[in-house]
């Protein structure tokens, strides 16, 4: 809006908004002083007054004074601050001020003549008033006071009254001063009038701008903000319409609010075409306030006066409301019963009003970017928080896939569980795996999960995809788009399939499809899970397939194991009846030679030794046949334990007994060393006395001459250890991890030339086991020990 015909001047005036100008249309008579009001010693207005001004607090302390007040009173600011209003008056006339003082304590007004005493100038007499302003709970708040110079009219009073009656010429000279000074008393009345008028006005707009401030502190909702805020103007103002008026940019705008008399038309959301001056913007935007008196005589553009004429507005002002330093919109006020000139208080409020809407607009505007960031995170959150509960959704079920593909080892159950769990969980309409080749040249559709199951064993030639392959190769998932007419696996639909490999640290066995309609993607978390399935399943298949072959080995060992234990025992019990033959027969040829009075030891030295070598190599395969016999029957534990309660202190010897003639002859030191408290041994005394008999026994044919052989026995309450230990002779590490094996010889370790089968030890190892023990050989330092550990008792399960 422009062409106000009364243009706006910079003024200063106090922080409390005061009224800086006089009214033009008179003062009313009645004095009304405002509430709660608060202002500035250097306010302009006031200063411009005749009288002076000053306010005191609850407790009767200054707490402000006009320029005037300090003029008149002859005392600084400085001087009175903080001091009881009182402590200035003249001596003689405080203790009646005071005693007015108590009563307006009372009836909350004040009005006196008294003197105010001055070090600096004469003293003044003064026409004192003041009023007590309340809450509107009834409490005091503060009090206004106004002080009138009637020094000159109370000077002349006392100076009438002494004096004898004058002349008539001094009479009427004396009646002329008095109606003289009655007509300064009337102005200064007057002027006192206008003060609190000003003081009124200023007090009632700090009331309208204080109901609206907390209005807009009571809502955040703009609409209802803007509607209550025209509605107070429009009464506070007795206009006939107030609007706000929001920029829109390419120079329009819309009435966004409107208070308007039921005898006038509306102008809310009416659009209106922006004709302003570039003048009468930057008059805006340095937040001046525009008036028109009367629309007849504002030098407006045709179309705006035409607009206006349109909702009957004959005068109006518009206040800008700004927004960080740009034109938000206005705040206009109009007057349609007639042309009205706009009070400068009436400016001064719409301006302070104008201030109070920007700052809820600006208030509400962040407000609703709080609602907006509130909803966004509000968004993120529940978005959030379904990928949470995804992702856990898929946790629960890697660890299911993985927990039933780690427990199987057959690949069949395996991929059968991977297509279902991941088809299932993802709502995919189907899934399936391929197994490639050794050469990956060609996959072959093993597992399916869909509706129709119509690709298993169908084989795709990996060399027509090569852009699919390739990538499934190198061990990269791809996610890719079919459209109808293509055909891959036997999907024939659009689809989006996910095709991941089934791939470990030793290369590509497979991979996995999942199709889905060809507007729903896989998503980050979905991608991941398949991959880890994938990885899964490729550690099993890996598993399963090396459990399969180790499967395979075994059963290929344990067929040509029993095939070894058949041939021996085949061959044992062959060999068993010709061996006997063949001792028999020697047995007979011998007695034949004794009848006919040749007896062997009379044959010659070669025939002798004939003989002894056929009794001593019958002997060592009738033995060897025996221990074959006997290893083959431990290996089947079918031999049952017949457990007897053996005292070593009595065995021992009995077994050590037959050896020591062999040893003495071979000048080998036997000895045997048993602690006295050795407790009773339950186990089977024939397998026992067997082995002790062969470790003696190879203890005997091992050790050289003039080394001894020495048996020791220790126990606990469980267990029962034997030993056999010979000295001079000392077997190799490598030597001595072989010894317990079938027909392991150590080389070079036969000093006497018995010789052996190889299964002496080999057996003593089993018959140890049997019996529930364990069998340790050591050697160092030139000797070799031999050490049976066997149970007390025997174990109630065996």
């Amino acid at each position: 809006m422009k062409g106000s015909n009364q243009p706006l001047k910079q003024r200063r005036c106090c922080s409390s908004h005061c009224c800086r100008t006089h009214s033009r249309q008179g003062y009313p008579q009645k004095t009304q002083l405002p509430q709660a009001t608060t202002w500035s010693a250097n306010c302009d207005c006031l200063n411009l007054l005749p009288i002076g001004v000053f306010q005191l607090n609850a407790n009767g302390e200054i707490v402000a004074v006009s320029d005037r007040w300090s003029e008149m009173t002859g005392l600084a600011w400085a001087e009175v601050q903080g001091k009881q209003w009182t402590a200035s008056i003249h001596p003689s006339d405080r203790a009646a001020v005071e005693a007015a003082w108590q009563r307006t304590l009372a009836i909350h007004s004040l009005q006196a003549e008294y003197r105010w005493h001055s070090p600096t100038q004469p003293t003044l007499w003064a026409l004192g008033q003041l009023v007590a302003q309340k809450s509107p709970e009834g409490e005091i708040l503060s009090y206004v006071g106004t002080i009138s110079d009637i020094t000159a009219q109370k000077q002349a009073t006392l100076a009438s009254q002494p004096e004898p009656a004058a002349n008539a010429s001094d009479r009427i000279e004396i009646e002329a001063a008095l109606r003289e000074r009655e007509a300064q008393l009337q102005l200064d009345i007057i002027e006192r009038q206008q003060a609190e008028e000003l003081l009124r006005q200023q007090s009632e707009r700090e009331r309208l701008i204080a109901k609206i401030a907390q209005q807009i502190r009571q809502s955040l909702n703009l609409d209802t903000i803007l509607s209550t805020t025209v509605e107070n103007i429009r009464h506070s103002l007795e206009s006939d319409r107030v609007l706000i008026y929001r920029v829109e940019g390419n120079h329009q705008g819309c009435f966004v609010a409107e208070s308007v008399g039921t005898e006038w038309p509306s102008l809310l959301r009416v659009q209106m075409q922006e004709t302003w001056s570039p003048d009468s913007r930057n008059h805006y935007h340095q937040g001046l306030v525009a008036t028109v008196s009367d629309l007849q005589q504002a030098n407006f553009p045709p179309e705006m006066t035409r607009f206006l004429r349109g909702y009957g507005v004959q005068a109006a002002m518009a206040a800008p409301i700004l927004q960080g330093g740009t034109l938000w919109g206005l705040l206009v006020v109009h007057q349609c019963q007639g042309a009205r000139d706009w009070q400068t208080h009436e400016i001064d409020l719409l301006q302070q009003l104008a201030a109070q809407v920007a700052i809820a607009i600006h208030q509400s505007e962040l407000f609703q970017q709080v609602q907006q960031l509130n909803t966004v995170l509000e968004d993120q959150v529940q978005e959030r928080t379904a990928q949470l509960a995804q992702a856990l959704d898929f946790e629960a079920r890697l660890k299911r896939i993985t927990d039933k593909v780690r427990d199987s080892l057959d690949e069949d159950h395996i991929l059968t569980t991977a297509v279902q769990e991941l088809a299932l969980g993802l709502s995919v309409r189907c899934c399936d795996t391929g197994i490639y080749n050794a050469d990956h040249t060609i996959s072959t559709i093993t597992h399916e999960y869909s509706d129709d199951s119509a690709a298993i064993g169908r084989t795709i030639e990996m060399t027509t995809r090569p852009e699919i392959y390739q990538q499934l190769l190198q061990g990269q998932y791809l996610q890719f788009c079919i459209c109808n007419g293509l055909t891959i696996r036997s999907i024939q639909s659009s689809s989006t399939i996910l095709a991941c490999p089934i791939v470990d640290d030793q290369g590509v066995l497979g991979d996995l499809w999942l199709f889905r309609p060809n507007t729903d993607r896989f998503n980050e978390l979905e991608i991941r899970l398949v991959q880890q399935v994938a990885n899964q399943c490729a550690i099993a298949i890996r598993q399963a397939r090396l459990y399969q072959a180790a499967q395979a080995q075994v059963a290929e060992l344990e067929k040509l194991n029993r095939l070894k234990d058949d041939f021996l025992s085949t061959v044992s019990h062959e060999l068993r009846t010709p061996m006997s033959s063949i001792k028999m027969a020697t047995q007979m040829l011998e007695m034949s030679l004794m009848r006919a009075g040749q007896p062997v030891s009379g044959l010659s030295d070669r025939t002798s030794r004939y003989f002894q070598v056929l009794h001593d190599e019958c002997d060592r395969e009738i033995k060897l046949i025996n221990d074959l016999l006997d290893l083959t029957r431990l290996d089947a534990e079918t031999e049952p334990l017949l457990f007897t309660a053996i005292n070593p202190h009595c065995w021992i010897p009995s077994v050590v007994e037959p050896f020591l003639e062999q040893a003495r002859q071979q000048e080998q030191p036997l000895q045997v060393q048993l602690p006295p408290n050795l407790p009773t041994l339950h186990t089977d005394l024939n397998i026992l006395k067997r082995i002790f008999s062969e470790l003696l026994r190879n203890a005997c044919k091992y050790t050289p001459r003039q080394a001894a052989i020495a048996i020791t026995a220790e126990a606990n309450s469980e267990s029962f250890w034997l030993s056999v230990q010979n000295f001079g002779v000392e077997i190799a590490d490598i030597e001595l991890a072989h010894v317990f094996d079938k027909f392991y010889r150590i080389p070079n370790h036969d000093p006497w030339k018995h010789g052996g089968t190889g299964l002496g030890l080999a057996l003593v190892k089993k018959l140890v086991e049997h019996l529930g023990g364990t069998i340790q050989a050591t050697s160092q330092e030139s000797q070799v020990c031999f050490t049976v550990q066997l149970p007390i008792a025997p174990n109630p399960s065996t």
